[in-house]
This record gives structure tokens, sequence and C-alpha cells, in this order.
């Protein structure tokens, strides 16, 4: 299912914000798997997706943007010993950091692809996973397109301003100490990732038969889930 992993300076995200992606991921990573880890069960968002994914055991599932591999573990226990993950990353470091966790779990249908989430270096799965990364795209919706393409089940997480006027600008602040992780700069940073966020949830309601959408920790951040009719053919 997997294509040959996408070369350096090979992705289909502008070139430029490639390279800052990669440096910025890559210098932060360690501090990036701590605070990720530390705060995967805030808000039940991570399981939220999990579940949203509909996945069964012996399932084939891709997370795009798996960094260090927060989600790894749920993935994994959700499709089972017989199941298969695959997390895509195009940072070198965040990879590092889930191969050794991979390592250390004795996972054997577990698998990690050097490779850019916008031109898949994957055939297909029965579902697709991806937190907090549509948010760095400047056209997330054609991302989120091919990926509808490659499974019945798709599930998009991102910031959003759609909370009380306390939260959002908790998340203002928090976007303006992180502008460089969410490559977006400027006052207009919490309508960027607006913007991009209903991006993504456009292009799962274009591409998918129902689309849900759940909203978590104060409305800060939205989980948008499109899922389609399965056809009776082996996804993977």
């Amino acid at each position: 299912m997997t294509r040959e992993g996408t070369r350096e300076g090979a992705v289909g995200i502008d070139p430029e914000a490639a390279r800052r992606i990669r440096r910025d991921y890559g210098a932060w990573a360690t501090v990036y798997d701590w605070f990720a880890r530390a705060t995967a069960s805030i808000g039940g968002v991570r399981a939220s997706c999990v579940a949203a994914l509909d996945l069964d055991p012996g399932d084939t599932v891709v997370e795009f943007g798996c960094g260090p591999g927060v989600n790894l573990p749920a993935l994994r226990e959700t499709v089972g010993p017989t199941g298969r993950v695959v997390g895509v990353d195009i940072t070198g470091p965040m990879l590092r950091r889930a191969r050794a966790l991979i390592e250390r779990r004795g996972w054997e249908n577990v698998h990690l692809v050097y490779g850019d989430a916008t031109t898949p270096p994957v055939s297909a799965a029965d579902g697709v996973l991806a937190t907090f990364v549509t948010s760095l795209f400047d056209a997330p919706d054609a991302a989120v397109s091919q990926w509808c393409g490659l499974a019945d089940s798709v599930v998009v997480t991102n910031f959003a301003p759609r909370g009380s006027r306390a939260a959002n600008a908790a998340l203002w602040a928090f976007t303006r100490l992180n502008a460089r992780l969410f490559d977006v700069e400027g006052d207009g940073a919490l309508a960027t990732l607006d913007e991009r966020t209903a991006a993504s949830r456009r292009a799962l309601a274009a591409r998918m038969e129902t689309t849900e959408r759940e909203r978590f920790v104060l409305g800060t951040i939205t989980l948008c889930a499109g899922r389609r009719e399965e056809d009776g053919e082996d996804g993977v």
C-alpha cells in the first residue's frame, strides 16, 4: 500500500514552508513529544479522533503528520496485531522518536514513512487521521480531498477560534508563542487557522457521504470526520 517515501526537497507543499516545518519541528521534537504526551488525554480529543475513525481489528490506518507517535498506541490498539498502522511525516527527528517508541513496544505492524501528506506516499487504507496538521497547509482542502480518495473514513482535527472570548484569547496567546510551529504570523493568525480548519471541513463535505463535527477544549479544537459507505472491496 505504500509507494516510495517522498525524498527531501520533493514535497508537494511550498518548498520554503517545508523547510520551515522540518527545521522548527525538528528543533522542537523533544519538547513537542513531551508536550503532546502530557496533554494527550486533555479534553478527550485524541481518543475521540480514534473512535471517529470507526476502525475494526485487522484494518489499515494511516496517520499523516504522525510526529513523535503520540497517536500510534491508540491506533495500534484499535486495529490490533492483525491490522496495520502507517505513520507519515516529513520531519526526521520526529520520525526517529516515533521509531524509538515502536521499537520499545516491539510492534511489528506499525510502520513509518518519510513523506509529504499533500502528496501521499500511500495508495489506500481503511482510515486516515490527521491531528493539527492541515493548519500548516496553505491549501488544506486539496490535501484533505486527496485523503478522501484513499479511505472510507477520514478524521481531521485542528485549532479553531470558536469558543468563548476567554478561550479564544488563550488560543491567540498560544498561537503567538508558537507562531513558527503553526507557520502563521501576525495578528491574523487565528483567522488563518480558522479558515484552514473550515477548508478541511468543506473538502470532507464535498468528497464524503456523511460528515460530523465536534468541538473540544472550550471550542478551541474542532474535529471533523467524513465517511463513505463501504463498497465491499478490501481497503489495503
